[in-house]
């Protein structure tokens, strides 16, 4: 039986009049009664674009050429940003990605849970959209044809690894070290056998974590070791699954020495983690998230307090410097001990961590069962619907929710408000700025009506 054929696609650029935005960043327009998604195109452009997809009720466009420009666009700081899947929104002022992620938001919240928060707080914004990004996943890959390593994103929309020989989002020490990087791959014995590197970069070190298929030579691990002298990074291998990671330069004195670490100032900690933990990708953000998120739960002396999915106690320690009692609760049970570890080493001894599954009811868990005054909860995308069935019965009387997904925020949200809950104050936090990545914070009160 034969394939079906693939309908090639029309080789002359497209003229696109851009009507609207995409949640994922891209231009729409519309011709012949079809959906054209352009990449690189704002509402209100008109632009030529190439096809680069097709389907049944839509096609995929990338723009060539802009025709008529609007003052929304500017001129990308990277290089490589119409290729590069990394970032989608550095084509758009920083002014016009903020709107854009608050209404985002704002249709979530009307579209998933049908309501609207009580007061839309400022935005955070960054201080730095460029260099900010402290955590990423680089892929690696021999590219035989051009007899040369590359390393970076995947390029938007497809496969491919972008050829790139910096990037301007990461933290410099990682970003200004992308050339440097492929040649020392180049040069490796097991050049096609190194798929990806993992950069962690604390407030004053900087990692790199390099997944090698097979054992490497004497020879390749010197030349590693050397590249983290030369450039002042931390080395890692990981042979096989993330429990295999391990410190090659400089040399480890143990599991408890291999961490990285940030400073929250205005709480006096110091934060420990291991290269390959859940961090925040941006301290900036992160220390403007904490504060306003202690500050929106107003914790008072003798309070009870619950940090749902609370990792390694980026918000449990900053709580319990308020003077509750704070009870951390986590699925990964390895962030169970960070956070215990951090508690240790600031000395606070007004704070509990604990593990469980957060899929389900858990309410009659020992330490759920005295209630709590307020609660934090910062789930993964998936977001958190079964758990915030379950919050009533804890008797809260605020809740702050921390979002990496307007979605599932909204939705959950929902459930809170049919629960006794109103939805008081909320707005976005510009964590990763040039992506459509929306981040955000909303503050729930007990409906006392």
């Amino acid at each position: 039986m034969s394939r079906r054929r693939r309908k090639a696609l029309p080789k002359e650029p497209v003229r696109c009049d851009i009507e609207k935005l995409s949640h994922d960043g891209r231009g729409i327009a519309r011709q012949d009664g079809k959906t054209q998604f352009v990449d690189g195109a704002l509402p209100g452009e008109t632009v030529m674009a190439k096809m680069v997809g097709t389907r049944s009720k839509f096609d995929e466009l990338r723009t060539l050429e802009v025709l008529e420009s609007v003052a929304e666009r500017q001129t990308p700081p990277c290089d490589f940003a119409d290729l590069c899947g990394g970032c989608s929104l550095q084509h758009m002022s920083g002014d016009a990605q903020i709107r854009f992620k608050e209404d985002t938001l704002r249709e979530h919240f009307a579209h998933f849970g049908g309501i609207e928060p009580e007061e839309w707080v400022a935005p955070m914004r960054s201080e730095n959209t460029l260099g900010y990004r402290r955590k990423a996943r680089l892929g690696v890959r021999y590219v035989p044809a051009r007899e040369s390593v590359l390393v970076g994103f995947r390029e938007k929309r497809n496969s491919f690894l972008t050829d790139i020989d910096r990037c301007v989002v990461l933290d410099p020490r990682i970003g200004e070290r992308i050339l440097p990087l492929r040649e020392l791959l180049h040069g490796l014995d097991a050049y096609n056998r190194i798929p990806q590197v993992e950069v962690a970069c604390g407030d004053d070190e900087a990692v790199m974590v390099f997944r090698n298929m097979d054992d490497l030579s004497e020879d390749d691990r010197s030349r590693l070791v050397a590249f983290g002298q030369a450039h002042d990074l931390h080395i890692y291998l990981q042979p096989k699954g993330p429990d295999t990671v391990h410190r090659i330069w400089p040399v480890s004195a143990g599991h408890e020495d291999e961490r990285l670490s940030y400073r929250l100032d205005e709480f006096d900690l110091t934060m420990k983690f291991h290269p390959m933990d859940f961090t925040q990708v941006n301290a900036g953000i992160n220390r403007t998230m904490v504060h306003r998120a202690v500050e929106w739960l107003d914790v008072q002396p003798g309070e009870r307090v619950l940090d749902l999915f609370c990792g390694l106690g980026n918000f449990t320690l900053p709580l319990a410097r308020k003077g509750g009692q704070v009870v951390g609760v986590e699925g990964d049970d390895a962030m169970v001990v960070r956070g215990r570890e951090n508690a240790a080493l600031n000395g606070l001894e007004n704070v509990a961590f604990h593990g469980a599954d957060l899929h389900g009811d858990f309410t009659g868990q020992s330490w759920a069962k005295e209630g709590f005054d307020k609660i934090l909860i910062d789930p993964p995308r998936s977001g958190a619907e079964e758990i915030c069935k379950y919050l009533t019965a804890f008797g809260a009387n605020r809740i702050v929710y921390v979002s990496c997904n307007p979605a599932t925020l909204a939705r959950d949200a929902g459930v809170m408000v049919r629960n006794g809950y109103r939805l008081v104050r909320a707005g976005v936090m510009d964590m990763f700025p040039h992506t459509t990545h929306v981040e955000s914070i909303a503050l729930f009160e007990r409906d006392s009506g």
